[in-house]
């Protein structure tokens, strides 16, 4: 495919949301980019978002979907059998994909994490396997297997990708971020603890510190990334796995559900309303600044409210994975091949579908500094 037009020169990154099984969508929203020509030049992830943009930034751009499939078709390899024909009605494949998740939930996914044994009641308290129900030491392995960390923290290799995955500190209640660009070598470590969701997965230990899922505090690095400095104009895809929005619950399965939904979702109407916010303050500092004297050039204020917005123009498109009437509260953590097919050609279409849209092709830079695509719409089941 030919790739598509981009009227100015941008910085492009990947914006990586937290969920789970749902993170197959994601994993087809690169295969899509990267067939269109878009190539990332900046992957930050929360959680299973940190698992596929340590894939992506870690091999080299021809490897790149072919590790992340290896990873996919790993996790969902011990439940391959068909999903139910349409015709069996939603209840069906609800019952479908609720034995799915009960199989891992039992059993664990391969690659991933395995149950504890003994369990975490009858471990030593205050160790890591007392603290969580499940051993993630498969996920270790996978990393090192499709992983090169050493492309990740070299400073200067052809295609260098800038990675960025958020966790939280357990005993303060921070957010973390490790980053490629600083001088702490990010590893395997940084990946697991952003994805170390408790009670399921146990803390991760970095330098005397423990950190859990990054999710627990922010679902998207959203905010992280658009908090950095930036010379260059941006174009963020921000690939959510929770929706917003969704209907009224009707049962308690639901309820479950869009509970989940709404506490995952990202927040990022209210930070694109904040960077607008802070674009206009600036602009009016600039403004005012061209009325004052000359000798409140220097003035320590003025600088303050002028360094509120960025000369940069910011352009967010906004990817979100929509789910299926049938897909209940056990949606990330079902990991049979058949939804993760699914979730991965819903990320392909999602991709498709709003880079043959018109606003697309017809961006151009904005003056007050963000313009944010929705381009996609839902289906249909």
């Amino acid at each position: 495919m030919s790739a598509s037009p981009v009227p100015y020169p941008e910085q492009c990154t990947l914006v990586l949301q937290g969920g789970g099984a749902l993170g197959a969508y994601q994993a087809g929203v690169y295969e899509a980019l990267h067939d269109h020509g878009i190539a990332p030049d900046w992957v930050a992830g929360v959680s299973i978002g940190a698992i596929n943009a340590a894939i992506i930034a870690g091999n080299r751009p021809e490897l790149r979907v072919a590790r992340l499939r290896e990873f996919w078709e790993g996790v969902s390899s011990q439940l391959l059998a068909p999903a139910l024909p349409a015709h069996f009605g939603v209840e069906a494949r609800e019952f479908f994909n609720e034995s799915s998740a009960a199989w891992a939930s039992l059993f664990g996914v391969p690659g991933f994490f395995n149950p504890r044994v003994p369990p975490a009641p009858f471990q030593p308290s205050g160790t890591p396997g007392a603290l969580s129900y499940y051993d993630t030491s498969p996920l270790r392995n996978t990393l090192l297997r499709l992983v090169d960390f050493e492309r990740i923290n070299a400073k200067h290799p052809e295609g260098k990708v800038r990675l960025s995955v958020g966790a939280v500190h357990v005993t303060t209640g921070n957010f973390a971020y490790f980053d490629s660009s600083d001088a702490q070598p990010v590893g395997p470590q940084h990946i697991m603890a952003s994805g170390a969701l408790p009670p399921g997965f146990a803390p991760v230990e970095i330098d005397g510190a423990f950190y859990w899922d990054g999710g627990l505090v922010s679902n998207t690095p959203l905010q992280y990334v658009i908090d950095q400095p930036a010379a260059d104009d941006m174009l963020v895809f921000q690939v959510d796995l929770f929706s917003a929005r969704g209907r009224m619950p009707r049962n308690l399965s639901e309820v479950a559900e869009r509970g989940k939904d709404i506490q995952f979702a990202s927040r990022t109407r209210f930070n694109t309303d904040l960077i607008a916010t802070q674009q206009k303050l600036s602009s009016a500092a600039k403004r005012l600044a061209a009325k004052l004297p000359p000798e409140f050039a220097n003035d320590p204020d003025l600088k303050q409210l002028l360094d509120a917005g960025t000369a940069a123009a910011l352009t967010i498109v906004h990817l979100i994975h929509r789910s299926k009437h049938y897909e209940t509260q056990s949606k990330d953590y079902e990991f049979s091949r058949a939804t993760v097919r699914e979730h991965w050609e819903a990320g392909r279409k999602d991709v498709e579908r709003s880079l043959a849209d018109p606003r697309w092709a017809e961006r151009c830079r904005s003056q007050v500094g963000i313009t944010v695509l929705d381009l996609t719409r839902p289906e249909k089941d």
